[in-house]
């Protein structure tokens, strides 16, 4: 069975879609301080894919036609891809962070940095409390 013309636009299409997405596309490529720190960029990456057709009978009659006949066909295919950096894996000193770029992001890291000190924090002055009875101990001024 012959190939329909919107499979070779599909194809092309999705071959040159094949081609933009790398590894490196979404985690970037390693960069090296002179501390020994090691930055990894990371980003967020979207694809969009449309493609359609049409076959027009130039006025004929299909009953007309053999089912070897080819109508004239018209169709387009087209993808979108929206790149947008979220943040930084940095690995040194014995650890690892990710550095948001987005703000919002930051903000709800933060503050989910802010509970798990907190929550820390509770924990050992609860532990210290039953360890040695200070009644003058005041759990806030750990933080």
């Amino acid at each position: 069975m012959p190939e329909h013309p919107i499979e070779g636009l599909m194809r092309t299409t999705m071959a040159n879609l094949k081609e933009m997405v790398d590894v490196n596309t979404i985690v970037g490529d390693a960069v090296h301080t002179s501390d020994g720190t090691v930055i990894i960029p990371v980003s967020k990456i979207s694809f969009g894919f449309a493609s359609g057709g049409s076959e027009f009978n130039k006025g004929r009659d299909k009953r007309e036609g053999t089912s070897e006949e080819k109508f004239p066909f018209g169709g387009g295919s087209g993808a979108g891809v929206c790149l947008a950096p979220i943040g930084f894996i940095v690995v040194g000193n014995d650890q690892i962070k990710l550095l948001t770029v987005d703000e919002g992001n930051s903000a709800l890291t933060n503050l989910f940095g802010f509970i798990e000190k907190m929550t820390d924090n509770i924990q050992k002055s609860l532990n210290s409390k039953n360890n040695t009875n200070n009644d003058n101990y005041d759990p806030t001024q750990m933080i």
